[in-house]
């Protein structure tokens, strides 16, 4: 199965200038820019050589479902999320079966259970959110937005999704408990989160891996079952997951790090996603306006301003499902923003069929990834100026949801791909998007807030991200917010 074997039908291969390295470094700094560069040079399917390791890439949205739906005997991603689990979060999970793990979360995450944790989630953003607002004067006050988005809703989502703090004495005291853990936790998580990357790639100084070390064991204890079954309200999300875990037979520590684990998976891009939104939002008074007036319509549609500092108030998810002006804004910040790998082994000698009959083979123990940022979403074929932000970019002149996008004057079924596509679509998306809007929704109602500087730029991506998700900024960005007056 050398190189030799069919080599007219092999797609183009690019070893790079290094000896087994390859690509590598390049790759690592920023694999958005590097895979840009190989497009032009060689079209929508390429190999690249890698540290040791041959990566198919294909960039041509016409036949992402000849990957996604191909049979896991020949294509399968259980065994990279497995690398990555151990690389990163020290979690070996015997018998691990992704879509047995996945169909007992779906039912966590849809239908009744949507609705109690959508609740959940309105009241502990309130606790986490508002509590900014209580005590204090009419000032301004200052901090990083990507901080503050990130920390708001991992500490509300974490708490939603784990439980609170048992109440000694009254539900005040449970609050502010609640308050204080989750803030700790989210010190921690970020701590983390920063070293990510390099815990993925293996290119961790010696210093850097004592402080994941240490961080990991942090989280660990935080999350022990010990600790998790001292809490009330539990979702059943989380009752379901360790469950799951325990019919796998894992140790109490192993079930810890899987908690690690869940918490990055859960949480790791609602506040990102958010930062992006509201600070394209702040650089683009067109759309704040278009979104608050769809706010305004949707309150005087309820009969009443939606109060969201009302605890007694239910969300329904009528009102949440009710908003194409914002869900425009929002499918177009994760076009810009969301670029995650879908990766596949190799785990067969098989043949590539590709949108436009061109056949390629591929080879047993090699890799073949999708990187949907590149194509569809940053695609100049697809979308008119696609470094852009067009906040009715999803949206239809009678103001229904645009859905019709062409490549090659051919409909795409995949457009926008921030959720994954074909049967591994990410199944906690309208929770995280019920989420998203409540935070935005509160803000709003709220609190006044602006840019300290109405000059500054947004940021640049961190580029060593790509590939995991939600972009992050490579710096922050100074905001100032105040408690509305009544």
């Amino acid at each position: 199965t050398g190189w030799t074997l069919d080599f007219l039908s092999l797609p183009p291969l690019d070893k790079g200038l290094v000896p087994w390295l390859g690509h590598a470094v390049e790759f690592g700094k920023d694999s958005a820019t590097f895979l840009l560069k190989m497009k032009r040079k060689h079209g929508d399917i390429f190999t690249v050589q890698m540290a040791g390791r041959f990566v198919t890439v294909l960039l041509d949205p016409h036949s992402y479902d000849s990957v996604l739906w191909e049979s896991t005997a020949k294509l399968d991603f259980a065994a990279y999320s497995r690398l990555l689990m151990d690389r990163i979060f020290d979690v070996q999970l015997p018998n691990y079966d992704p879509h047995k793990e996945k169909n007992m979360m779906k039912t966590q995450l849809q239908g009744e259970n949507l609705s109690t944790l959508t609740q959940a989630m309105s009241s502990n953003l309130q606790n986490v959110l508002l509590s900014e607002a209580k005590g204090t004067t009419k000032t301004w006050m200052k901090e990083g937005l990507f901080n503050f988005c990130y920390n708001i809703l991992f500490r509300a989502g974490y708490l939603t999704l784990f439980g609170n703090e048992r109440e000694h004495s009254n539900k005040e005291t449970s609050k502010n408990k609640d308050r204080i853990h989750s803030e700790t936790v989210y010190h921690e998580y970020r701590r983390l989160d920063q070293l990510l990357i390099k815990l993925a790639y293996s290119t961790l100084s010696a210093d850097e891996k004592k402080e994941a070390a240490s961080v990991k064991k942090r989280l660990w204890s935080l999350l022990s079952g010990e600790n998790l079954n001292g809490k009330l309200n539990r979702s059943n999300w989380l009752e379901g997951y360790r469950n799951h875990l325990q019919d796998l037979e894992l140790q109490d520590d192993m079930l810890a790090r899987a908690m690690v684990l869940q918490i990055w998976a859960t949480q790791g891009n609602i506040g990102p996603a958010t930062f992006w939104l509201l600070a394209f939002l702040l650089k683009h008074p067109e759309a704040m306006t278009a979104v608050l007036d769809e706010i305004n319509r949707n309150g005087k549609l309820h009969g009443n301003k939606i109060q969201f500092n009302n605890p007694l108030l239910t969300i329904s998810q009528d009102l949440l499902d009710n908003t194409p002006v914002f869900d425009s804004i929002l499918n177009e910040i994760l076009r810009l923003t969301a670029a995650p790998y879908i990766s596949r082994e190799i785990l067969q000698n098989m043949t590539l069929r590709l949108a436009d009959s061109r056949e390629y083979n591929l080879r047993k123990g090699d890799r073949l990834c999708l990187f949907p940022y590149l194509s569809p979403q940053m695609d100049p074929e697809i979308y008119e100026e696609p470094e852009k932000f067009k906040y009715d970019r999803f949206l239809n002149a009678d103001g229904t949801e645009k859905k019709n996008f062409f490549k090659n004057g051919k409909q795409l079924k995949y457009y926008n791909m921030p959720w994954g596509g074909g049967g591994n679509v990410c199944i906690a998306r309208v929770y995280a998007i019920n989420s998203i809007k409540l935070f935005v929704f509160m803000m709003l109602s709220q609190f006044d807030f602006q840019l300290a500087d109405p000059e500054a730029r947004i940021p640049v991506f961190d580029t060593s991200r790509y590939g995991f998700g939600l972009m992050q900024p490579e710096h922050d960005i100074i905001f100032q917010y105040k408690p509305k007056v009544e």
